[in-house]
């Protein structure tokens, strides 16, 4: 019989599960599966999941949100009714990118700056290629761009960097531009002056001219600006910013709206709030939608985070298989990364996102093999949930790596989704020895084996990089594995690095949504500023650069309360940390640095400022880094306004014995591991308790995903009814 791992969570009266108040509901829309995780009064948790379904994605979200009802006895109606948060994060802007099925847009621009969409930035005209393809430039395709040349005008205007107006604006042309973009039907007008981070005045000009023709042709269109969409320095990125907002956004939106109303069908009584891309909460009618691009990795960062505090890990390596990709960050002495240029989808931005590193290497990664050369390559192409892996029996036809661990016997055709999907074994052998085995004339498990380790080798090599690449220690780090198919492969991708400590959950397949229901009500506002504080500045200097900084904050802040209480914040509630990003004069990057002062009060604050700003960097690049004779730069102000609410806990239960309850014990089942076959093991994850151990070779399965152990290596239960991982 099915159970949830909450079941055996009870309030301080000890009352039954059926009696537990939902409160949060938190949805992660991947590319392959839509997981739920319900959160009650107590911050108890249960997990619920299905198919994510592209083309309606309330469908999957309402399957998704009753399976996880179901485990506590409740219809959705019941659900819903009772709940005060509905969480949701996606997709769906990001797939309207790379499908290119956003909307018409016009673009007005500074004149001179025509073909800046068409040239965009290197770094994005060649992200996405594997070394081999950027070392052969043959290969290369340029990005399509999300604005034909044709629907750009440029607009006489100037503006300078320090604010001055060196030349108006020409509203004739302003006028015959719109009325160009008007016949030939665009959906969207975008305007992106080059200062306009530091004076926005023509931009809100222009806006107002094009204004004035609509109402005149009778025509409703909106209208973005790049200064309120961002306003930061380098025009590039905030010119693809302003641009996708108006691109994919309301499409977005639309999905996001289905599925709010879905919610109030079922007696929701209020908004639902999506994820942003460095970590807080927003409603669907955001202004600036484009920030929850990548909402659904971003879950995991944050539940590691959360977890990570709650056990005393502060320096954590997170790592998230699904069944498209896998992502990784790495969360340093309890700081989260900030990566304030990120590369999503071919297109710089200027879009604060928690830093990842992803690849596409996940379950439903297909293989192909080329029957002339027997070269094996995985990807980047999944099988995603429609039609899905053979083994799905959907109608997929092409092998994958989740087929492979159907055929190895790692995966329970009997119990997929906890029954729901049943796996058709013979299909999934049948593919691998037409398309993988006969073509590379090897055994089919020895087929099948191989392609997982290729795939369990990138992810292990994605890792390596990570580690590498920022200096982690991983012996100071715990490896933290979720996603549907971390678990199952964990095994092998973890091996090697030498963490200090290697954990999974009970919830792993939900984990993206357990972290979306640990984020708070959050909004960041920032503005490019340029401040220098050189070496032994006279006080009339350091008085300035305060003056501007306290402008700064002020108007940021006066944003901040205004749109908190437009979603129904008490603004007594809302609760302000300023931060200012920094780097040593001539640098090129940027840090972020957190500040507890609200204002700069006195000469000693600026001290503190810049004291802020060594610790941080010295932790970061080490002390020999350090160069206080060039002298500091500021050049971005900003501030988080945040609002708290509920979340999920974890409970901690006194530890019993290594040897597991005789209801966790499902039998055994033949698995292939190393060229072998064993007699593996079979455990409900659900009834494991705190202290229990695990020997391998064993298989310990759960509705929504499964956890391989190979001989020698075995797992324990903590606590907190985290597995932990150890190797043999």
């Amino acid at each position: 019989m099915r159970r949830s791992w909450v079941l055996d969570l009870r309030t301080p009266g000890g009352k039954p599960v059926n009696d537990f108040r939902p409160l949060v509901l938190g949805i992660d829309a991947g590319g392959t599966m839509t997981d739920t995780l319900l959160v009650d009064e107590h911050g108890h948790f249960a997990v619920g999941k299905a198919s994510t379904t592209p083309h309606n994605e309330s469908e999957g979200f309402l399957e998704s949100a009753a399976d996880a009802a179901g485990q506590w006895g409740l219809s959705s109606r019941e659900t819903f009714e009772q709940l005060a948060v509905v969480l949701y994060s996606g997709t769906g802007m990001l797939n309207s990118l790379l499908s290119r099925t956003g909307q018409r847009v016009g673009l007005l621009v500074t004149r001179g700056m025509e073909d800046a969409v068409l040239m965009g930035r290197g770094l994005q005209a060649w992200a996405g290629y594997s070394y081999p393809d950027r070392l052969h430039a043959v290969t290369h395709e340029h990005p399509q761009p999300l604005v034909p040349r044709d629907l750009v005008h440029g607009v006489t205007e100037r503006i300078d960097q320090f604010g001055t107006e060196v030349a108006p604006v020409y509203e004739h042309e302003v006028i015959g531009a719109v009325e160009d973009l008007l016949s030939q039907g665009v959906e969207a007008i975008c305007i992106c002056c080059m200062f306009s981070y530091v004076d926005d005045a023509h931009e809100r000009q222009i806006a107002d001219i094009a204004r004035t023709v609509l109402a005149e042709r009778e025509v409703e269109l909106p209208i973005y600006l790049s200064s309120a969409v961002r306003p930061v320095v380098r025009e590039q990125s905030r010119l693809n910013s302003v641009v996708i907002e108006a691109y994919a956004a309301d499409r977005s939106r639309e999905q996001l709206i289905g599925v709010e109303k879905a919610c109030q069908e079922h007696g929701f009584r209020y908004g639902v709030q999506t994820v942003l891309s460095y970590g807080g909460l927003a409603g669907v009618r955001y202004p600036r939608l484009h920030e929850t691009m990548i909402s659904g990795p971003v879950g995991g960062i944050l539940g590691a985070k959360y977890v990570g505090d709650i056990i005393g890990a502060d320096s954590v390596v997170v790592s998230d298989m699904g069944g498209t990709s896998f992502d990784i960050s790495a969360i340093t002495r309890g700081t989260v990364p900030i990566d304030n240029e990120p590369t999503l989808a071919r297109f710089k931005l200027n879009l604060p996102t928690i830093a990842m590193d992803t690849i596409g290497a996940g379950a439903g990664t297909i293989i192909k093999v080329d029957p002339l050369t027997r070269k094996v390559s995985l990807g980047p192409e999944s099988a995603g949930s429609t039609p899905g892996p053979v083994a799905f029996d959907m109608g997929g036809t092409e092998p994958t790596v989740c087929d492979c661990d159907v055929v190895m016997g790692r995966l329970n055709p009997d119990y997929f989704l906890g029954g729901k999907v049943r796996l058709n074994v013979e299909k999934a052998k049948q593919v691998l020895k037409e398309k993988v085995a006969d073509p590379l004339g090897i055994d089919l498990y020895e087929a099948a084996e191989g392609m997982a380790n290729l795939l369990e080798m990138d992810a292990r090599e994605a890792i390596r990089q990570l580690v590498s690449a920022r200096a982690v220690d991983p012996a100071d780090y715990a490896l933290m594995a979720y996603g549907g198919s971390g678990p199952l492969h964990m095994a092998e991708y973890s091996r090697g690095p030498g963490f200090k400590s290697i954990l999974t959950f009970p919830f792993a397949a939900a984990f993206s949504a357990f972290g979306c229901t640990t984020a708070d009500y959050l909004r960041r506002y920032s503005r490019s500023v340029q401040l220098t504080l050189p070496p032994g500045a006279p006080p009339q200097h350091r008085g300035a650069v305060a003056e501007e900084v306290n402008a700064v904050w002020q108007a940021l802040q006066d944003a901040a309360r205004r749109e908190m209480a437009e979603e129904g914040h008490d603004p007594a509630s809302v609760e302000l940390r300023m931060f200012a990003m920094m780097r040593y004069t001539g640098q090129l990057e940027d840090v972020e640095v957190p500040l507890q002062l609200r204002k700069i009060a006195s000469d000693a604050d600026l001290d503190t400022m810049v004291e802020e700003f060594e610790r941080l960097y010295t932790a970061i690049n080490r002390p020999v880094a350090q160069y206080r004779e060039a002298g500091h730069s500021i050049t971005e102000l900003g501030l988080l306004a945040k609002v708290d609410k509920i979340k999920p806990q974890l409970t901690r239960k006194p530890l019993e014995g290594a040897t597991p309850p005789s209801e966790a014990v499902k039998g055994t089942r033949p698995m292939y591991y190393n060229r072998q076959w064993h007699e593996a093991s079979l455990w409900e994850m659900d009834l494991l308790r705190p202290g229990n151990e695990i020997a391998g070779p064993a298989v310990i399965e759960h509705p929504a995903t499964t956890l391989v152990i190979p001989a020698g290596d075995r797992v324990w239960v903590d606590e907190w009814t985290i597995l932990h991982y150890e190797h043999a």
